[in-house]
């Protein structure tokens, strides 16, 4: 098992990319701590990944909130006693539109949730893992940061952010031992797509889509939830400041 031991907090891991992640790390031997705006939805997740044989609890946190986050964190130390891991995975986006359409609030949430987030988390973490020699923060960018579909210019800009500032901590930190790489993933089978497809989701709209991604297909949890369980795992001990693609070819 290549997480055996670890302790993994995963945020917006109610659903989605998040939830596939958590229980493959859970299935890997990883002990998680599911953080979610909906706590309800983390705590049926990591319900059933106790029901499954799997280390796991879930928790309400607003990540945009300081003392959600120090909550979060605290809760890794009073369950399992360590940090190793912090995939910072929440996100938001606004519909597909123009961006002079996009109001000034959903700007303010999206960059609170996506980027500041980052930083709100590593404020908490950083101390955790530099007193045990080490560890890895993985943040969940997009190919929205490397290839820009229209309608959507402020929450990629959002992603563009999380890339540079998934290099520069993985600058900063490697004295520490603590390496920072992000996925980036084409749209995926999440309640996200029709926000990002601006479109009902019809499979003739799904084509369209589909149709820009060299292997012709969304991708899924299971496809994000295998990268990070790469990233956080030793085999990836000398990569740092990688910003994956996990796309199908759809960066090519």
């Amino acid at each position: 098992m290549r997480l055996q031991g670890k302790v993994a907090v995963v945020t917006g891991a109610g659903s989605g990319f998040g939830a596939g992640i958590a229980r493959l790390f859970a299935a890997e031997g990883g002990r998680v701590v599911l953080a979610d705006i909906d706590g309800g939805s983390a705590e049926a997740v990591a319900a059933e990944i106790d029901r499954d044989g799997g280390a796991a609890i879930g928790l309400k946190a607003d990540v945009t909130d300081k003392a959600d986050v120090a909550t979060m964190m605290r809760a890794a130390l009073d369950t399992y006693g360590r940090l190793d891991v912090l995939v910072n995975n929440a996100g938001v986006a606004h519909k597909n539109k123009p961006m002079t359409e996009v109001s000034e609030e959903e700007f303010d949430l999206i960059y609170a949730v996506n980027v500041k987030a980052i930083y709100l988390a590593a404020l908490e973490a950083i101390p955790l893992l530099r007193a045990q020699g080490g560890g890895c923060i993985i943040n969940t960018s997009s190919t929205a940061a490397l290839r820009p579909r229209p309608g959507l210019t402020v929450y990629n800009s959002s992603k563009g952010a999380v890339n540079v500032l998934t290099k520069s901590m993985a600058v900063e930190l490697a004295p520490d031992n603590i390496r920072v790489n992000a996925i980036c993933p084409v749209i995926g089978e999440t309640a996200l797509m029709e926000t990002f497809m601006g479109v009902p989701d019809t499979p003739e709209n799904r084509k369209r889509f589909e149709a820009t991604i060299p292997l012709g297909r969304f991708s899924t949890p299971k496809d994000i939830a295998h990268a990070a369980a790469f990233l956080a795992s030793d085999e990836a001990e000398f990569l740092t400041g990688v910003t994956l693609e996990v796309d199908g070819g759809r960066c090519i």
